[in-house]
């Protein structure tokens, strides 16, 4: 003490180094072996750009390294280095040793985690932090950071974020692979469950791939863009590299991007949802907005239409249209029908290898197939791609590899065509082999004005005959489609005399599929009719679904189906008759709501989890509701719940885990936050729309209703139990009629249940019987939730009124009856 008293220089010299920013020793950018970064410090690039050093992912307090915008409001970040051993508390540090292996050390100085690049014959090793957010190491004594100087370089390494600069592809010589993969979650970065990644098979693509298969695919580059990606504005945005040589002549493949406009700040990012984005910083809002994504509807997922078909959307309502290739009829019509469209299409006509007469047919503005199983050849032109395709008697179809300039290359099939989709502008032509018979002959006007007046008087004398056998034919399918349903048919006459002619005094209420009445037939037995309303924002596909589903299922806590009626224009369901009517019309009205004791509202709970569990595991099929919410479960006499209303419901196959739809149908309030904003539904979706129920039943109160939290924020039910279950003061949420002659908590658990089943991301919540275990009984240790999606009105309004920044969504809203 006395010395620093002496000498004011040194005292002066200890404050301005405690008041300095943190930063690893002098050269704020530069990590060396006598210089280690410790917990708390950062390097900075050269230019301000990016940093390096220790953070906790939101909600968690976990400790990684990673690198992240420096010049960014919002801290993201885009590259980690232990993602998969990340420190328990900030006594870390990160180190290079004299021979170039970056190595994470606890503070014990156990190494948790390491480049393993020792090897690199590196005498004194250091890292730079550039400006391009890649981390790379040189020889001390070398200043150049270009691909010379670079002995390692994060950029090598990825997680899940593809900065402009960096590549995706393979290294053939060394086999390094350069993919991405998605964080875990928000709070995890270890690698999630999607990946993107180049696959060099046959021509390659880059695929989005999920951990059960391939999701979406961007084509093959044809000289231009990606074959699956026709918008021409990106290369104005970014400049593509396909293929090329480093100076040290090591052969890779890979794809790479440029920005062409260094102001702006873009990045791509696998998300741990399943989607690939394109995002961009926007300076004025201080904030990430989504430029571009996929998949981002229907024909976006891998072979939605089976092989030999072409996917096309909907203007009307964004979903999926299939139909087949010219010379193709669907394998199975009866699937087709039903918008079940993945067994694709057939050739009607066997191909001619003997006689080589087969012809090509151009297909225009299309994603070229999936080019995995395909051959290139680039010195061939489109004529001589032809012919050697005809001279193979396997090959399926042709097209020019690279389209810039006058064309070139040639692409052979020699398998099933698939996942081909329409495009309206900037697809290309696949040239799609057929044997003669299916060609369409050339049109010949002034041959086609001699035959248009006799075809018209054929066709007038003809037209009162047709019309009748026609509606006598379509009379004849729809009994036979019923009868495949193995399903009563009901008479009209016998609806219109058990409801009373549809009369107001026999309605029940009215649901997106249209009118429900209550009617009686066979000596007094009671039923619930659903008619299809001409106004209905459901329609005949959904009466199909709901009548191909429930006749299938078989469940106490399933609706039972007792048939249908199919007559004229009128499509009629018949079910069996609750006589407590819907659990809104009770849990939402004061004045009916005594009979819901806390024995009777845990008993709906539990059953609707059962009938879930039945839909999602124990049935024929597996099959995602949708629409669950407290209109669509009907209660009978004794106050048994019973799952209703199938007509947005899904079949998954085996393999799927989720699907991904453009058009989004459902009711606000109860639709998942993955489903409503990017069309993915799966058995989390079903779970989400449980836990509003949950939450409504406990609480006797609607979710869309607006509640005042303590801190006078106007939150929807989500947000008002989360904000009571922050402040500890959950039990608060019960409803009063139920006075207080129940077991706390098991009441307690119900709540806890709710909010694990309303999380924001899918795979938070508990699975379907994680869902039934707890209500059971079973000793099941519930985790502290997060808080939930769509947690107020008002977020959720901004939403849809930003939604078309993303893409132009349908959304059908089915409201409560």
């Amino acid at each position: 003490m006395r010395a620093l008293i002496a000498s004011p220089f040194l005292l002066f010299y200890l404050i301005s180094a405690l008041c300095s920013p943190p930063t690893a020793g002098g050269d704020t950018h530069i990590l060396t072996p006598t210089q280690p970064l410790t917990d708390g410090e950062t390097l900075v690039s050269a230019g301000g750009s990016f940093a390096i050093g220790f953070f906790s992912p939101v909600n968690s307090t976990k400790r990684y390294v990673g690198i992240w915008y420096h010049d960014v409001s919002i801290q993201t970040v885009v590259w980690v280095a232990n993602r998969q051993t990340p420190l328990a508390d900030p006594t870390g540090r990160l180190s290079i040793t004299t021979g170039g292996d970056l190595v994470i050390l606890d503070e014990n100085s156990t190494i948790v985690w390491s480049s393993d690049s020792s090897d690199l014959g590196l005498t004194s090793a250091v890292a730079h932090i550039l400006d391009d957010g890649n981390f790379v190491v040189r020889e001390a004594t070398s200043n150049s950071t270009d691909a010379a100087g670079v002995a390692w370089q994060s950029f090598d390494h990825p997680t899940d974020t593809f900065l402009p600069g960096m590549k995706v592809g393979e290294n053939l010589t060394s086999g390094l692979k350069i993919k991405y993969q998605s964080w875990a979650s928000i709070s995890d970065p270890a690698p999630g469950n999607y990946t993107f990644a180049l696959d060099l098979h046959g021509d390659p693509q880059l695929f989005l791939s999920s951990l059960t298969g391939k999701i979406w695919r961007s084509g093959p580059w044809n000289g231009l863009r990606f074959s699956g990606t026709p918008y021409i504005y990106l290369t104005q945005l970014f400049h593509f590299t396909d293929i090329s040589r480093n100076n040290k002549n090591r052969y890779e493949i890979f794809y790479r991007f440029d920005s062409n406009n260094s102001s702006v700040i873009s990045r791509l990012r696998v998300d741990q949802s399943g989607f690939i984005q394109r995002l961009v910083w926007t300076e004025a809002t201080k904030e990430w907005v989504i430029d571009w994504y996929k998949p981002k509807n229907s024909c976006d997922k891998i072979s939605t239409c089976g092989p030999f078909a072409l996917c096309d959307i909907n203007d009307v309502d964004d979903s999926a249209i299939c139909h087949c290739m010219q010379g193709f009829q669907p394998k199975s019509p009866d699937n087709w029908a039903l918008r079940e469209w993945s067994d694709g299409c057939v050739r009607e006509t066997k191909l001619d290898c003997t006689n080589g007469a087969d012809v090509f047919v151009r297909v225009g503005d299309v994603k070229l197939p999936d080019t995995s199983s395909s051959t290139v050849d680039m010195t061939l032109s489109l004529e001589q791609c032809k012919a050697l395709c005809l001279k193979n008697c396997s090959c399926t179809g042709c097209a020019t590899a690279n389209i810039s300039g006058s064309g070139s290359g040639c692409i052979l099939w020699t398998s099933n065509l698939s996942d081909v989709r329409e495009y309206y502008v900037d697809g290309q032509d696949l040239y799609l082999r057929l044997a003669a018979a299916d060609l369409e002959p050339p049109s010949d006007s002034s041959r086609k004005r001699k035959i248009v007046p006799i075809v018209g008087a054929l066709l007038l004398a003809l037209l009162i005959c047709c019309a009748w056998k026609r509606k006598k034919k379509n009379h004849k399918k729809k009994l036979e489609e019923v009868e495949e349903f193995d399903l009563p048919l009901y008479d009209l006459n016998v609806i219109e005399a058990a409801t009373t002619n549809f009369s107001v005094e026999n309605k029940l209420g009215q649901g997106g599929f249209g009118p429900v009445y209550k009617g009686s037939i066979r000596e007094g037995e009671e039923i619930a009719v659903k008619r299809l309303s001409k106004a209905s924002v459901q329609g005949i596909d959904e009466f199909k679904n709901e009548v191909t589903l429930i006749a299938k299922l078989q469940h106490r806590n399933l609706v039972r189906l007792l048939g249908c009626c199919i007559q004229g224009d009128e499509r009629i369901l018949v079910y069996e008759y609750m006589p407590n009517r819907s659990l809104d019309v009770i849990l939402f009205d004061k004045s009916k709501v005594l009979p819901l004791d806390w024995h009777t509202r845990y008993n709906i709970i539990f059953g609707i989890a059962r009938g879930l569990l039945y839909l999602h595991h124990d049935s024929r099929f597996r099959i995602i509701h949708r629409d669950l919410k407290a209109s669509n479960i009907l209660l009978d006499q004794d106050m048994n719940p019973k799952i209703s209303d199938f007509g947005m419901a899904r079949i998954f196959g085996e393999e799927e885990t989720e699907v991904n739809t453009n058009r989004i149908v459902g009711t606000y309030g109860y639709m998942s936050p993955e489903y409503a904003m990017y069309g993915i539904f799966s058995k989390k979706s079903d779970i989400f729309s449980f836990g509003v129920l949950v939450l409504e039943i406990i609480s006797g109160k609607r979710n869309r209703a607006v509640y005042c939290s303590n801190s006078n924020h106007q939150e929807n039910l989500l947000g008002h139990a989360w904000s009571l279950w922050e402040e500890g003061n959950a039990m608060q949420l019960l409803d009063e009629s139920m006075g207080s002659s129940f077991p706390l908590d098991e009441a307690l658990r119900c709540i806890q249940l709710g909010l694990w089943c309303v999380q924001e991301h899918p795979e938070d919540r508990p699975t379907t019987s994680s869902v039934v275990l707890v209500l059971g009984g079973e000793n099941v240790c519930l985790p502290h939730p997060r808080q939930p999606g769509f947690v107020t009105k008002k977020g959720f309004s901004n939403f849809i009124s930003s939604s078309s920044k993303l893409d132009a969504m349908s959304i059908t809203v089915l409201e409560s009856r």
